[in-house]
């Protein structure tokens, strides 16, 4: 995942971080041990900071791992944190561990995304979820976002289809803005850009955002009860239409960039008959 380059010091990239964060150079210099003064030498090039004010610095200002290699990169200063690739036996218990958490939670839908949202491990119920969708999607590497919001994907049968593809987009403009990534950023304006499936208009306006269906509701009826602390996902799949509530959990400390990059989300039914639905198709 390339990044993007705003400058080519370490100064003026760290003063993009320190304004993307909104915290003034004496904050950071109270929060980094040093002073305001020395960080505005650093910023404006007068002065370099070593290895570990950088770091200590990046932690304060909450850069992703991937973008602290960067920083000590252009600072002249080796990369700290390794790129493991995922397939690499160093990673095989971490491999072991994230399959048994997803086939555990079968048969609720559940996978792990890297940074630009390629599939990297799925269970069962994201493979029933998949049914129909257009084989040009399913060929390696499977892309969550395309998946989820392409005509020939999953959109066509999301009821919320507009809620839903909101939510997915701010979420990957949020990601863009901390990891600062050219190929994201490719990747969110061709999503974006999807034309809406046929018959979209109707599954958007059947319900409104925060609202439940109940899986033994007509395919063509809208969702009904509210869902009051979450935005669900409805989507059709058998004539039924299931209701789910997502989670995304990442790895505490990630000492690895491709660990830090790693995100775990769960489907968890928002209903009791979604949840009898699933337990129905795996008994």
């Amino acid at each position: 995942m390339t990044t993007v380059a705003l400058d080519t010091g370490v100064g003026p990239l760290l003063r993009s971080w320190r304004e993307q964060r909104r915290i003034s150079q004496l904050e950071l210099a109270l929060r980094a041990d040093s002073s305001a003064r020395h960080i505005s030498f650093i910023e404006t090039g007068r002065s370099r900071p070593s290895e570990d004010l950088i770091l200590r610095l990046a932690e304060h200002l909450d850069i992703p791992v991937r973008e602290r290699n960067a920083l000590l990169v252009v600072a002249g200063y080796a990369p700290r944190y390794a790129q493991t690739a995922l397939d690499d036996p160093a990673l095989g218990a971490l491999r072991e561990g994230m399959e048994r958490l997803l086939q555990g939670y079968d048969p609720y839908p559940a996978l792990v995304v890297d940074g630009m949202y390629n599939v990297v491990a799925a269970n069962r119920g994201i493979a029933m979820l998949l049914e129909g969708v257009a084989g040009h999607l399913l060929a390696p590497p499977l892309n969550a976002m395309r998946l989820t919001l392409h005509p020939e994907g999953l959109a066509p049968r999301i009821r919320n289809l507009r809620e839903w593809r909101a939510d997915l987009l701010a979420q990957m403009d949020r990601q863009i803005a901390l990891a600062r990534s050219a190929e994201l950023r490719e990747l969110y304006e061709e999503v974006a850009g999807y034309p809406a499936p046929e018959g979209a208009g109707r599954a958007e306006g059947a319900g409104a955002a925060g609202s439940s269906g109940g899986a033994g509701e007509n395919a063509g009826a809208g969702p009904a009860s509210p869902l009051p602390f979450a935005l669900p996902l409805h989507i059709e799949h058998g004539g039924q239409v299931l209701s789910f509530v997502s989670s995304i959990a990442t790895f505490n400390t990630p000492m690895d960039v491709t660990v830090a990059e790693l995100a775990i989300e769960t489907f968890l039914p928002a209903d009791r008959a979604t949840a009898d639905h699933l337990r129905s198709l795996t008994s």
